[in-house]
């Protein structure tokens, strides 16, 4: 797209998104993502309720009466957005293409980041490392990530979650707050490396997908694009036995993604593009607020 249709389109996302963030999001998101370090701040008199755990044993015998050590959270988080930029993203039969839904989502997590005051960083993936932009604050880098969102071509179209969950865990030293979000067509077996990245991190997967992939409507001869492997074919979807196949495959990998995301202990949301995706990502804040 030429510079001043992408200009106009980071503005729209930049006003629908800012807005919910600061509006919206801004309680629920510091409620869900708290830092998760805690730093020594004092001492005082032990309290009815205190966690005894916390008492400092050498202040108490000094004064002969119990004292616990007081500690605050470290605020500050490094939240990491990796972003599947495979061939795929480029669907949309209902509703929005699943691409410009994945840059609304990401944005909106971005400022409601910034309303925290945490850096934001992004990892954009197809079957490799696209492009890594590292960690920082401000609006400006905001824009920045939103316009790579709309305007980034990838070098590859296939998709694989494990390479840039690896590379997550081996860029990313201190541990952060991580957000996978993909549409999930991904024939490898990603469980390992999922498990791997959310002992070192906080990872939460969100799933962008279409209504129209996973069940293919009966029209009768309809041409069908891979487009992660650029193949085109001719589809009888006439056929009773060619949808129950294609919907087989579909509930498989929905199955497979649910499980993974069950064992690895990472909270997973499903988004179709027809569907508010704000709504959904209350209910995960909401969701991870209350753990």
């Amino acid at each position: 797209m030429d510079s001043n249709e992408l200009l106009k389109k980071v503005r729209k996302i930049e006003i629908k998104t800012k807005g919910l963030s600061q509006n919206i999001f801004a309680g629920e998101y510091h409620s869900a993502f708290k830092g998760r370090g805690m730093t020594f701040s004092e001492v005082r008199e032990y309290q009815y309720g205190d966690d005894i755990r916390d008492i400092d044993w050498n202040v108490t015998a000094r004064h002969n009466r119990p004292y616990v050590k007081v500690y605050e959270e470290e605020r500050e988080l490094t939240v990491m957005l990796l972003i599947d930029l495979s061939g795929s993203k480029n669907f949309g039969a209902e509703g929005v293409i699943k691409q410009e839904m994945m840059a609304e989502i990401a944005a909106t997590i971005a400022f409601s980041a910034i309303q925290n005051n945490d850096k934001i960083g992004v990892i954009f993936f197809s079957d490799k490392i696209e492009k890594f932009i590292p960690p920082k604050k401000g609006r400006k880098h905001i824009l920045l990530i939103i316009r790579e969102l709309l305007d980034f071509k990838p070098e590859n179209k296939d998709t694989n979650i494990v390479n840039v969950l690896e590379y997550l865990t081996d860029a990313i030293k201190k541990r952060c707050t991580t957000f996978l979000i993909s549409d999930f067509i991904d024939t490898h077996d990603y469980y390992k490396a999922l498990s791997i990245a959310n002992r070192k991190h906080d990872v939460t997967s969100i799933q962008v997908y279409d209504k129209r992939e996973g069940q293919l409507p009966n029209v009768g001869l309809m041409k069908v694009v891979d487009a992660e492997r650029g193949l085109e074919k001719w589809v009888n979807t006439s056929s009773s036995k060619v949808r129950q196949v294609y919907n087989k495959w579909w509930y498989e990998r929905q199955q497979y993604m649910n499980t993974t995301a069950q064992r690895c202990k990472v909270e997973l949301v499903s988004i179709a593009t027809d569907e508010d995706y704000v709504k959904a990502l209350m209910g995960l804040f909401k969701k991870r607020g209350l753990r």
